[in-house]
């Protein structure tokens, strides 16, 4: 009998211990997946909010969250004057609740932005937005949940404010924010005179290290970063990208116990059977290999099964109406890769010592086990 068909064998004639640990890792690499997933594709919907239409972004040096930089506007006007800058556009982040919303992420922007041009108007009039006192704009998701309409009247924060259009973006985070003229947000804020980031695009990447240089030089307490390179280095991107994967593994730890325990049940199960083995010149070697093997099936099947699993979880969550537009699954080929050799690893670790044990029988002390 061959070795591979001897392991395939074994997990057959013991299907619920090998269900249950194949089901232990599936619900690790589905959780791990989708953990994953949901949080990669949360930074990118965040990314694309601040380098919409740009090539680098400009912002206090030396601040822990964007929400905190504060850009004067004479080095927004100062850098769209400069020689290889199309465009400078300044952006204001800004959190506020009411009494039925705890959280309401606020946008100051220009009347210029892109981003008011590349947007589905449901209602109101894009030539108005700026023109009007005390008038902000939803984002479809976030007029939705309000339940207001162009015209009415709705408070952000202490203040009673007119809406005056609604907008239908394909990024969940503004879909459901709130779009302010930028020196409303300024004044609503109480930041006069300044911006959180300004997004720059330039009219020859190539000379990116060239813009880099001018901004450090003539303001000293701001910093320029290509957009990816930002995306790289921020450190609130880092934070939610190492806390996704540490309750990943975590899962994963919990899937390997299931397969450390259903495989020592198995070698306390069969030891008549492996002293066989051993009399009929299985070496010890070969016992711990049958035990390791039979543990990578196992992860095999339940890695395919937790990619199935998880998968199918994104989608629901993804069509579901009250997370329309926040969920954006990221299915990287790395990621997959990482989530498929954290689940060998698991499944190898969790073998370790059941495999251990099964060399350690004696052939003649355990044929006259009962």
């Amino acid at each position: 009998m061959k070795f591979t068909k001897l392991i395939v064998i074994n997990l057959t004639r013991h299907r619920v211990r090998a269900l249950l640990g194949a089901a232990g890792i599936a619900f690790g690499v589905a959780a791990m997946l989708t953990v994953l997933s949901i949080v990669l594709g949360a930074i990118g919907m965040f990314e694309r909010i601040l380098s919409n239409d740009s090539h680098y972004l400009v912002f206090e040096r030396n601040v822990s969250d964007l929400f905190f930089s504060s850009v004067p506007e004479d080095a927004t006007r100062s850098i769209s004057e400069m020689e290889n800058v199309d465009t400078a556009y300044p952006m204001l982040f800004g959190i506020v609740s009411s009494d039925d919303t705890p959280v309401i992420t606020c946008f100051g922007i220009a009347d210029n932005d892109p981003r008011l041009d590349d947007a589905e108007w449901i209602a109101g009039d894009r030539s108005r937005f700026g023109q009007e006192e005390n008038t902000i704009y939803l984002g479809l998701r976030a007029a939705e949940f309000a339940e207001v309409e162009v015209g009415e009247e709705v408070p952000i924060g202490k203040d009673i404010l007119t809406v005056g259009g609604i907008l239908k973006l394909e990024n969940g985070f503004e879909n459901g924010g709130v779009f302010m003229p930028l020196k409303l947000a300024q004044e609503f804020f109480h930041k006069e005179g300044f911006s959180s980031i300004i997004a720059v695009k330039l009219k020859e990447v190539s000379k990116g290290d060239v813009f880099k240089e001018e901004i450090e030089a003539e303001y000293p307490d701001l910093m320029a970063l290509e957009n990816e390179e930002f995306s790289s280095s921020y450190s609130q991107f880092k934070i939610l990208s190492a806390t996704a994967w540490a309750v990943g593994i975590c899962a994963f730890l919990l899937g390997g116990m299931g397969v450390a325990n259903a495989m020592l049940m198995s070698v306390f199960g069969r030891i008549r059977e492996i002293a066989v083995l051993r009399v009929c010149g299985f070496s010890k070697a070969q016992v711990g290999a049958m035990i390791v093997g039979e543990s990578l099936l196992l992860a095999f099947f339940g890695a395919l099964l937790g990619f199935g699993i998880g998968y199918f979880a994104l989608r629901v969550m993804q069509d579901l109406p009250q997370l329309n537009g926040y969920i954006k699954p990221v299915l990287d080929p790395w990621m997959l890769v990482g989530v498929g050799m954290v689940a060998f690893v698991t499944s190898v670790g969790g073998s370790c010592y059941p495999a251990w044990r099964a060399m350690k029988i004696q052939p003649a002390e355990a044929l006259r086990y009962e």
